[in-house]
């Protein structure tokens, strides 16, 4: 068995704010650092072979703090655009209470949950769907099937994704998947076969 580990990055200050963050660059604040240092203490069990993740600071800085708790310090780190958060285009940098105040509770609910209605000038999950499905299949899945223990440390949105790839959630029921910051969801992987998520 080896191991791939889905970890939406610690909480950023603009999590804490509220706001629809997309690909602004924003870093985690205090409690996304502590969130990031549990998560490492969580993972000390996996001997991991290489980390992927986005550009964006939140997710990477999220890695490197992991990988520092469990001592493994040393191993590559993949960094692609295609693991970034979706774009919420003119939504970004807004607070969702106030989007919710000013278009609907159901509206907004829309824009951030379904998987095929984008926000204005953003991006749907489905886009971010085509964008880390080739990449996944690319560069990740080659290394699952090699044997290797994997960190994959992104976004709410990209990890949403993943558990589309993955055939853990479907278009139709990822509106229901919340991903916490900073909880490692754990996949056990044999010869590149998903066979589950460890509890």
């Amino acid at each position: 068995m080896n191991y791939l580990v889905l970890l939406r990055h610690g909480e950023s200050q603009w999590n804490k704010e509220n706001r629809f963050t997309g690909f602004t660059d924003i870093d985690l604040n205090e409690t996304g650092i502590a969130e990031a240092k549990s998560a490492g203490n969580l993972l000390k069990i996996i001997k991991f072979d290489k980390i992927y993740t986005s550009t964006l600071k939140r997710a990477y800085r999220t890695a490197e703090i992991v990988m520092a708790e469990t001592g493994q310090t040393a191993l590559p780190m993949v960094k692609h655009n295609d693991l970034r958060e979706r774009d919420y285009g003119n939504l970004t940098g807004l607070n969702k209470d106030e989007m919710r105040q000013k278009f609907g509770a159901e509206q907004v609910h829309i824009w951030r949950r379904s998987y095929d209605v984008a926000p204005p000038g953003g991006e749907s999950l489905k886009d971010v769907v085509a964008r880390v499905q080739p990449y996944y299949t690319a560069h990740i899945l080659p290394d699952l099937k090699a044997g290797k223990n994997i960190l994959l440390a992104a976004h709410g949105n990209s990890l949403r994704a993943m558990l589309i790839i993955l055939g853990e959630n479907t278009p139709e029921n990822i509106n229901t998947a919340e991903i916490a910051t900073g909880v490692p969801l754990v996949y056990e992987f044999e010869n590149g076969t998903l066979k589950g998520r460890k509890p």
